[in-house]
């Protein structure tokens, strides 16, 4: 998969994995959510899924929301995309700044991309995991039809991301 931009087709089945409470407001494979509540790559208004390529990258993104603070009731779900899917890569290497505070570039980018329909998939940098990347998953694209999810899991989280260790013994 190539940073381009240009969309292309994926040549192997995708699993991308997704956090988020069952008993919430919104399920958590749903795209209204993100509508009234953006993120980093959509504006208010603009529907759009986000997930992550690997589970280690969901759970990293979604403690960097929590505060450290257990969350009460946080499931997992494996996103089933088949091969020949469309996706779009976002052009980091060109987009000077799209990792800064003002999240500007990336709104733009992620707005312009849902609202052109040109791909069902737009893999983006993951900011806190800057070597893994994040699945922005369009769901008014008709591909995103053939999309399946499995049921959700409790995240067996580690209780040590959640208590402060104390520091160690100066040598």
């Amino acid at each position: 998969m190539s940073g381009s931009g240009r969309p292309g087709l994926l040549d192997v089945n995708l699993t991308a994995y997704r956090l988020g409470d069952p008993n919430g407001e919104f399920p958590i494979y749903d795209d209204e959510g993100a509508a009234l509540y953006p993120g980093r790559w959509n504006s208010v208004g603009v529907r759009v899924i986000y997930a992550a390529e690997h589970y280690a990258t969901a759970l990293l993104e979604k403690l960097v929301h929590l505060n450290f603070i257990l969350p009460r009731a946080m499931h997992w779900i494996g996103i089933s995309i088949p091969a020949g899917t469309s996706y779009e890569t976002f052009p980091a290497h060109a987009h000077s700044g799209w990792d800064g505070v003002s999240e500007h570039i990336c709104k733009a980018y992620g707005d312009g991309w849902v609202r052109s329909g040109r791909s069902a998939l737009l893999f983006v940098p993951s900011i806190p995991a800057r070597l893994d990347r994040n699945v922005l998953i369009n769901r008014a694209h008709p591909q995103a039809n053939h999309f399946s999810h499995a049921r959700p899991e409790p995240v067996p989280w580690d209780m040590r991301l959640f208590t402060p260790t104390p520091a160690a013994p100066a040598p």
